[in-house]
């Protein structure tokens, strides 16, 4: 491309300096205007056509970098717009230089020389050769083909951008907190939205077992629906999950077949052209047009999702390939709500199950022998006369006992709304609480007025006091304890100290002896190591024990200030 082509009337330097303040205009209104307008798109669109028109007069030459200019104009359209409006940018254009032409080559710009010469003014010094029309037919077939090429990229663009669109909004369905029957509604409802179905079914099963779940989904009138599940039936398998080497179906009714556009997991067009288990399926649901698309989560749970009487706009295989690929998108996220559900289950029947052996183990033993002892002290006082006091005193302890297991076991199940504001105060009552229930002489010291803590820390501190507490009153027989908190060397620290039996060694240990040597209270050393702190143990049997939990402040603000 070499400027030294570029015509030297001082017309074609005043338009295109004309066409460049034109820009700086338009991009001048884009920054201040809120939002723009289609007749301003338009507008301007229609003035971005008509400049490189105008420049043409004077970019003489095969090697012209005016061209570019046209590109220009082709690129904005498909930004815009998509394939039509390319196109339709490329015939005006070329339509336009052929007028170009035809007033040139019949003496247009001759007559506005002699004008021009007349009031001594510059002339144009149009060059008819850049007007040749073997010239001008190559120009317009390049701008046509190149319309057809930026217009066919700027749709494939347009249409990727509404499917990742699709596909993020479907996502934005999957919930943790609707839960999968809530999850399953929303996705259907996008579905019939998006395809203006009047009806969608899923069909699923787990892998182990036999029975199949068929959930309902059928607009109403307010636009609203709920998913429902049918009722179970011996025939639901033949009828929903029907053997079939097709992933997804598209089948509209032909008399009284079904022709179909059959894809296989690959979203390649199988030879089939009907799919005769369609027909048990008519016989419940009454359609003309069916889209069916599998779906298979990890390798415990598949299925098939049915939209009744779907609007496909365009190409029908490629519409179905979409289906197909955003059911795979979508499919791990239901998968891991799936999971998380079956977690919870199984999470709260272990929960259940080890309530329910704790008071088996424990209170329910234990009431078991106070009442049998109570039955031989009330078939005793019938037959003897001795006091039976004492008994009575020993079975009130066992009682006293039993209901503080309770107390500590409901205590463990109930959780803990602790933060930095009420971490001190929770302390305090939980000390006081235990003394009261015991009998067992605690004090809680605090040298902090209000230690800024993540919430993580203040609950774990707190469930590491309430099990401390435990131990000692089951295990050391101490008279005393004391529960302090102070800072020390960037690190909060928790100590507990009695006056009992101590622990079954002797010396300080660290947390990683105490782990080494399989001593030492092991959820106390799980709840330490979940805040990412030190835990220390001095034991002196018959004198008492310490315990020491230091962590650090540096490494938890920094948690709390990225989490």
């Amino acid at each position: 491309m070499d400027p030294s082509e570029f015509g030297y009337s001082l017309w074609a330097y005043w338009t295109l300096g004309l066409y460049v303040v034109h820009g700086v205009v338009v991009m001048l209104l884009l920054r201040f205007r809120k939002e723009s307008t289609a007749s301003f798109r338009l507008l301007v669109h229609g003035a971005d056509i008509v400049w490189p028109v105008l420049v043409t007069l004077f970019a003489t030459g095969q090697g012209s970098p005016f061209f570019l200019f046209f590109v220009f104009v082709l690129g904005a359209s498909a930004y815009r717009w998509g394939l039509r409006e390319t196109f339709g940018t490329s015939v005006a254009t070329v339509s336009l230089l052929w007028a170009e032409s035809f007033a040139v080559r019949h003496n247009l710009t001759v007559s506005i020389d002699r004008a021009l010469a007349r009031n001594g003014l510059p002339l144009l010094d149009v060059s008819l050769s850049q007007f040749e029309p073997k010239r001008l037919f190559m120009l317009s077939a390049y701008l046509l083909v190149m319309g057809l090429l930026l217009g066919y990229l700027a749709e494939q663009q347009k249409r990727l951008r509404a499917e990742r669109a699709v596909i993020a909004r479907v996502l934005g369905r999957v919930r943790v907190e609707a839960g999968l029957t809530g999850t399953l509604q929303d996705i259907l409802h996008e579905l019939i939205a998006m395809y203006g179905a009047r009806r969608a079914l899923i069909a699923s099963q787990e892998t182990n077992k036999y029975r199949v779940f068929v959930g309902d989904l059928e607009l109403q009138e307010s636009g609203l629906a709920q998913l429902h599940w049918l009722e179970s039936s011996p025939t639901d398998r033949e009828t929903y999950l029907y053997e079939s080497v097709a992933d997804a179906c598209l089948g509209v009714r032909k008399h009284v077949s079904y022709q179909c556009v059959l894809l296989d997991r690959d979203g390649v067009r199988l030879r089939s052209e009907t799919l005769q288990p369609l027909s048990p399926l008519a016989k419940l649901h009454s359609f003309e047009s069916l889209a069916v698309v599998s779906f298979l989560f990890g390798q415990e749970w598949w299925g098939r999702i049915f939209l009744l009487d779907p609007v496909f706009g365009g190409d029908r295989e490629d519409e179905l390939r979409f289906l197909q690929e955003l059911v795979r998108q979508v499919g791990p996220a239901v998968y891991n709500v799936y999971l998380l559900r079956r977690l919870r289950q199984r999470a709260g029947a272990v929960e259940r199950a080890r309530v329910a052996r704790e008071l088996h183990d424990g209170a329910v033993q234990s009431l078991i022998a106070m009442e049998m002892q109570v039955d031989v002290l009330r078939r005793q006082s019938t037959t003897q006369d001795r006091p039976i006091t004492s008994e009575l005193g020993r079975i009130q302890g066992l009682l006293r006992e039993e209901v503080l297991k309770l107390r500590e076991l409901m205590q463990q199940m109930k959780s803990l709304d602790v933060d930095s504001s009420n971490f001190l105060r929770f302390l305090e009552d939980t000390v006081e609480r235990f003394q009261r229930e015991t009998g067992i002489s605690a004090r809680f010291v605090s040298v902090l007025d209000k230690p800024d803590m993540p919430q993580r820390v203040c609950r774990e501190l707190a469930r590491i006091v309430q099990e401390g507490l435990v131990n000692v009153r089951k295990h050391s027989a101490a008279r005393h304890v004391l529960v302090r908190m102070t800072a020390k060397d960037s690190h909060w620290q928790l100590t507990i100290e009695d006056d009992g039996r101590g622990f079954p060694f002797s010396g300080r240990f660290t947390q990683g002896e105490l782990e080494t040597m399989g001593k030492g209270p092991m959820v106390i050393r799980e709840r330490v190591r979940l805040i990412e702190g030190e835990l220390t143990i001095e034991s002196n049997p018959s004198r008492g024990a310490r315990l020491e939990v230091n962590v650090p402040q540096q490494k938890q603000h920094r948690e709390a200030a990225y989490g």
